[in-house]
Parts: C-alpha cells; sequence; structure tokens
C-alpha cells in the first residue's frame, strides 16, 4: 500500500476538510436527537401513564443510543492525522465542475489487504472546494483514499466504503502537494485521463464506484 506521510496543518484541515466536516455533522446531529429525546422521555414519564412509561422507555434507548453514535463517530474515523497517515495514497483529477462545487475522480485500488491481487475501481466525490488546484478538468488531485467497511459481516474481499480526501485538504504548501502528485505513477494518471468521460456513469452507481475488468486497464496495473 502506497502511503504518503507529510506534517498536517490542522487549523487549515480544520477550515476546509469535508471529511472532518461529515464526521461534526453526524456528531451534533447525534446529539440533537438524543437531547431530544431525553426531553421527550421526561416528559412521558411525568405524565404517569402506563403507555407514556414504555413510550419513554423507548425514547431513552434512542437516546441511549445517539449518544453513543456521537461518541462512536470521531473514534472510529481517527484523528485528521491519522487518515492521512494510514490511507493509501490515490489519483484524482477534477473530472466535472458543478453549481456548488466539483466532482473528483480517483482510481482506487479496494481490495483489502488480506485479498490476493489487485481491485482497482473509479470512484467520485462530490468537493464545495480543493485549495491550491485550478478549477479546470483533468486538474490532478492526489488524495488518501479514507477505505472502511459498514459492517465487520463484510466478506467480499474488498471495501465497501471509499472516500477520496485531498491532501490539499491537510496543507497549503505546494511543494508537498506536488510531492504527492510525483509519487503517483504515471500510468494511473493516464488511466484517469482515459476515463474521464466515465464521470457521469459512475456517479450516478449507488455506491459512486465502478469496479474496473482487467482488460480495462493497463498491463501494469493488471
Amino acid at each position: 500500500m502506497r502511503r504518503f506521510d507529510f506534517p498536517v496543518d490542522l487549523p487549515h484541515a480544520k477550515a476546509v476538510n469535508q471529511t472532518l466536516a461529515d464526521v461534526r455533522r453526524l456528531r451534533w446531529s447525534a446529539i440533537f436527537v438524543g437531547v431530544v429525546c431525553i426531553a421527550g422521555a421526561v416528559g412521558l414519564f411525568l405524565l404517569g401513564d402506563a403507555w407514556a412509561y414504555i413510550v419513554a422507555a423507548v425514547l431513552a434507548v434512542a437516546a441511549a443510543t445517539s449518544v453513543w453514535v456521537a461518541l462512536w463517530a470521531p473514534r472510529k474515523v481517527g484523528t485528521i492525522e491519522q487518515l492521512y497517515r494510514d490511507s493509501p495514497l490515490v489519483p484524482a483529477v477534477v473530472a466535472a465542475e458543478r453549481a456548488r462545487g466539483l466532482t473528483l475522480l480517483a482510481l482506487v485500488d479496494i481490495a483489502k489487504p488480506e485479498t490476493s491481487g489487485r481491485h482497482f475501481a473509479l470512484v467520485t466525490r462530490n468537493v464545495e472546494a480543493v485549495p491550491g488546484h485550478r478549477i479546470a478538468i483533468g486538474e490532478r488531485v492526489p488524495c488518501a483514499a479514507v477505505l472502511s467497511d459498514r459492517t465487520t459481516r463484510n466478506d467480499s474481499g474488498v471495501w465497501q466504503m471509499v472516500g477520496p480526501m485531498p491532501i490539499a485538504w491537510g496543507t497549503r504548501d505546494q511543494k508537498v502537494i506536488a510531492d504527492a502528485v510525483a509519487q503517483i505513477p504515471e500510468v494511473e494518471w493516464r488511466v484517469l485521463k482515459d476515463k474521464l468521460t466515465m464521470v457521469d456513469q459512475v456517479d450516478a452507481t449507488n455506491e459512486r464506484r465502478l469496479e474496473l475488468a482487467s482488460k480495462e486497464l493497463p498491463p501494469e496495473l493488471r
């Protein structure tokens, strides 16, 4: 697995990194739901009716679940430094412009470590902005591919969830970004260039990814 180690600019990452923003939204949503459920449970308990006790108990369980999610989400994802350090470096390019941002098209090996061979897939991600990069179709955007599973019962041999996270969301240093681009073999960049027209097809899938058959890849990546 190819990794790229660099000093993460935390203030910058907290300001622009959408992965962190997604975790924050999930956490605050869980806290809000938990507070609402607790308030509802208390109100029903004070009614003193048998049915109210039952509903209050259900709300209490929901509140406990929400609190657990609020505590679990940041630990599950890890710190931004851990994400960049532990996630593979992958190529991505600006594939489309949208009214409120861009669509990135990435090439990611989604095979798990215990899986024999590689399983390359095209992956899309809509982003609001990628500081330090031109808004131009084909612009090279090196990313860390955040890989995870939805459940512990996944035995498919490939990761269920893939999220390209631009290196530029972790640093403002143009040299660092250029070094990341240089560490990715040119053959991988060429694949993305050749597959740019598939961005809408990939983006329309449920998982926003499309596995590539071996014959669709150059010999170096088979």
